[in-house]
């Protein structure tokens, strides 16, 4: 029996294979079941034609068995079978695919087309069982011949074919496991926990049943007696077949057959969630490119959602097999909380599988998903609002950043998506606000601050109020890059409360408060003075109401992005800082009392000056220079 060389091309192949496609080794038996699933395929195409095939859809398997004595694993089939001819051009030349070859020969075959959904078209995937063997012998008997074939190879250094017995169709896949070392247990893909674990993560939906035999430990009478008269028992061990696969995915089921609370059910069990999801998005799509999808917005947020360890993007299956666990192009950052899978035969896989080879029936099919779920979004704000607020609480801020993202160009689709609170109890769409809008309001008044409850009480909201308008409450830094993107609303543009003019005083008003300014800008400069470059401008307001001071800003940068750009990791940039104003109430008793003292008593009104300073930036949500020094200089006006 002489040995044959692999071709030179083909050897480096094998070589590559072996250390370089795959990601991981355990992706070997995603890969050797997929082959099988191929072979039973095309038997049961034949079966169709052939009635001297002999067998139905119920009769065919793939069968998983490990043997720990010989150190070997096999996966058997009664598909198809190779050829003498077959073994030596599928096996003896790496990338030469028989799966590839009898798709292309059936191409125009619509029955085909129905009947034979073909995984494997590389004709490398078989290889990659030597990532984890030291040899492997292929035993494989052809439908319509009476001879069976042995090939065994070790890897680069050639291969055998010889005649041998086998008594049915199929084929035989026997893996010589390596022995252990330092960096791999081999052994373990011999442990049946192991192998169902792998058949579960990968294989779970291949058509075909996966079946292993399966020990299970059971007592068992002895006949004889306890001293207390009891019954002796033993353990024994119970071997049975069992079928480790799904095979047909819910989510390949139509609507008729599988309900929401069915879907909701598989959701709770695959994500470990004992939460209904929100909502369960179905799609079954034709066309450019064929799809179906079962997505899940969660109804809380997921336990790891907030740690570096999380990973977005759905399950992608190609045929029922698993070609990535979490495909994050699938997804826009906004929606990086849906869960789920989506499964398609038409996608163009690399060669290993384990990514896409071009990304344009992605793009579509994330183009489609993506409209979907921010679909079902609105549907959810729309006809279940506590639901949608629940939501928004979870992932709201994944909406909001995302909408930044990529220089906001997702920002406008997820407009209508944005919610704000207008109040401790109740939140406002954008197209909301303006609805609500009485006729003589005409901008819409935003602030920013870390809680609802603190931008109630900035002295600029005061004004607003009591002119019966409502304030978008944006708790977070990145809404106020939201809105300068987004600049208006169905024609009403955003004014900050904070630096923006309000609008909200008469021209005659205007005149008195400028007249007011000049006779105590005597008053004004020595605050001026005193702050130095802690302010870049004071002035009287006509923001306040009974608040005695605020602290406002001029210019494209406010105190929320001076924050927000102080969190960014360092650039070697200085972040940009805001233009502070401060702005004092000509009104207040307390502006009396500084306009009093700066002509009386000018150390003392340093003081009030340093602490009507401080309370300005208390009310900003800005840090004290030096808390116990401004609480001294409090006490000692008492």
């Amino acid at each position: 029996m002489s040995k044959k060389q692999f071709k030179a091309e083909s050897k480096r192949m094998l070589d590559l294979m072996i250390n370089s496609i795959y990601t991981h080794k355990e992706i070997f038996l995603r890969e050797i079941i997929s082959n099988a699933s191929d072979a039973i395929d095309k038997l049961c195409y034949l079966s169709l034609t052939d009635d001297k095939v002999g067998m139905s859809r119920e009769d065919f398997r793939i069968l998983v068995t490990a043997d720990k004595d010989a150190g070997t694993l096999t996966v058997s089939d009664n598909g198809i079978g190779m050829t003498n001819t077959e073994l030596e051009q599928n096996l003896g030349v790496i990338a030469k695919s028989g799966s590839m070859a009898f798709k292309a020969e059936h191409a125009e075959d619509e029955k085909a087309a129905a009947d034979t959904d073909i995984i494997g078209q590389f004709g490398v995937g078989f290889y990659s069982s030597f990532m984890v063997s030291d040899k492997v012998t292929v035993i494989t008997r052809a439908y319509g011949s009476d001879t069976a074939y042995k090939w065994e190879s070790s890897g680069t250094d050639g291969y055998t074919i010889t005649e041998c017995e086998k008594d049915a169709v199929g084929t035989d896949v026997i893996m010589h496991m390596k022995p252990d070392d330092d960096n791999e247990r081999y052994s373990e893909y011999l442990q049946p926990w192991k192998l169902m674990r792998l058949i579960k993560k990968y294989s779970d939906y291949i058509r075909w049943p996966i079946q292993m035999d399966v020990e299970h430990p059971e007592a068992k009478e002895t006949g004889e007696k306890n001293e207390d008269g009891s019954s002796k028992y033993e353990t024994v061990t119970k071997v049975e077949r069992e079928t480790i696969n799904s095979q047909i995915p819910i989510w390949q089921r139509s609507k008729s057959e599988v309900t929401d609370e069915q879907c909701m059910e598989f959701y709770k069990e695959k994500y470990h969630d004992d939460t209904d999801p929100a909502a369960v998005i179905r799609i079954n799509a034709e066309g450019q490119v064929s799809y179906k999808a079962m997505l899940f917005i969660p109804g809380r947020q997921l336990l790891d959602y907030l740690t570096s360890s999380y990973e977005p993007g759905p399950e992608l299956y190609s045929s029922g097999v698993m070609i990535m666990e979490h495909c994050q192009d699938l997804l826009a950052e906004s929606f990086y909380f849906v869960r789920g899978v989506v499964d398609s035969p038409d996608l163009s896989l690399n060669i290993s599988r384990e990514m896409l080879q071009h990304d344009r029936q992605l793009k579509l099919i994330a183009q489609n998903i993506n409209k979907r779920i921010k679909s079902e979004l609105l549907k959810l704000l729309q006809n279940d609002r506590s639901k949608y607020e629940e939501f928004y609480k979870n992932y709201g801020r994944q909406l909001r950043y995302g909408a930044v993202a990529n220089y906001g160009q997702d920002i406008e689709s997820l407009r209508d998506l944005l919610i704000y609170s207008v109040d401790a109890e109740n939140t406002r769409t954008l197209k909301e606000y303006v609805g609500n809008m009485p006729e003589s309001q005409s901008v819409i008044y935003y602030a920013v601050g870390e809680s609802v409850a603190k931008i109630m009480r900035l002295p600029q909201a005061e004004l607003v109020h009591s002119k019966g308008y409502e304030l978008l409450c944006l708790t977070d830094e990145v809404d106020e890059l939201i809105l300068e993107q987004l600049r208006e609303q169905d024609g009403k543009k955003f004014c900050n409360i904070v630096t923006d003019d309000l609008g909200l005083e008469s021209e005659e008003e205007k005149k008195e408060l400028e007249a007011k300014q000049a006779e105590v800008q005597d008053t004004l400069d020595f605050v001026s003075n005193t702050l130095g470059d802690k302010v870049a401008v004071v002035r009287l307001s006509h923001k306040l109401v009974s608040a005695p001071v605020c602290l406002t800003t001029e210019g494209t940068v406010t105190l929320e992005m001076e924050r927000y750009f102080k969190k960014l990791p360092p650039t070697g940039m200085e972040p940009p800082k805001a233009r502070r104003v401060l702005e004092l109430n000509a009104d207040s008793e307390a502006f009396k009392a500084l306009e009093r003292d700066v002509k009386e008593n000018p150390d003392r009104a340093k003081k009030l000056v340093d602490i009507l300073h401080g309370q300005a930036l208390l009310m900003a949500g800005e840090e004290l220079e030096d808390p116990a020094e401004y609480a001294q200089e409090v006490c000692s006006l008492f």
